[in-house]
């Protein structure tokens, strides 16, 4: 589940879902949009292994566009829903299957209302005047290049990036990896993917 190179450990452990997602190495997920396997859902995330660590399924008959991140036992860690009337599309994550306002965990909008490049801001749920973003997410979605940083600083935490296995030659175009510094949560940064794929599939759309 880990590489060769060197990556930073965050100096405070970034803890958002559960501990346990937080461990002491990098972790590098794969990315499988309209995963084979999955009866349901817009992809799947799986280990180098290719077992499927979480899955990503969207609520279609709801008043908002709703998706649900679930674990590999299909327990829903996060729900999601855009927030509506918002000018710079801004989607909100609530622990578990809730949409209840108490069991917000973050926010995620664009920094502005016009992009060439994707520049996203988070924001915790705790941060409530929203001065300085807690992280921010910068480069271009379409190539799978991406990064993800704590806050305004340069210290980054998780990478988007193309494959080059030979197992992601077979599955296609549609398969990325995602390389999680160590001591981060990697469910957050699944979390976080999960909203990148759903706002630049409506930007694509549009």
């Amino acid at each position: 589940m880990t590489t060769g190179a060197s990556y930073s450990a965050a100096e405070i452990p970034v803890v958002v879902v559960a501990p346990h997602f937080c461990v002491g190495h990098p972790v590098d997920l794969t990315i499988v949009r309209k995963m084979m396997s999955l009866s349901q859902g817009t992809f799947g995330v799986t280990d180098v292994d290719g077992n499927i660590m979480f899955k990503a399924q969207g609520k279609i008959f709801s008043l908002h566009d709703r998706r649900v991140l679930l674990d590999a036992a299909g327990t829903p860690l996060i729900t999601y829903q855009q927030k509506l009337m918002s000018a710079h599309r801004r989607w909100e994550a609530f622990r578990g299957d809730s949409t209840d306002e108490k069991d917000m965990l973050f926010s995620v909008r664009k920094s502005s209302f016009f992009q060439m490049k994707t520049k996203l801001h988070v924001f915790m749920a705790s941060n409530t005047s929203e001065d300085v973003c807690d992280f921010r997410i910068e480069g271009n979605w379409f190539e799978s290049k991406c990064v993800i940083y704590a806050g305004n600083s340069n210290n980054i935490i998780a990478q988007m990036h193309r494959n080059h296995s030979a197992k992601s030659i077979l599955l296609g175009k549609d398969n990325f990896g995602v390389t999680v510094y160590p001591n981060v949560d990697y469910a957050f940064i699944v979390s976080l993917v999960v909203i990148l794929e759903e706002i630049n599939t409506d930007r694509k759309q549009s």
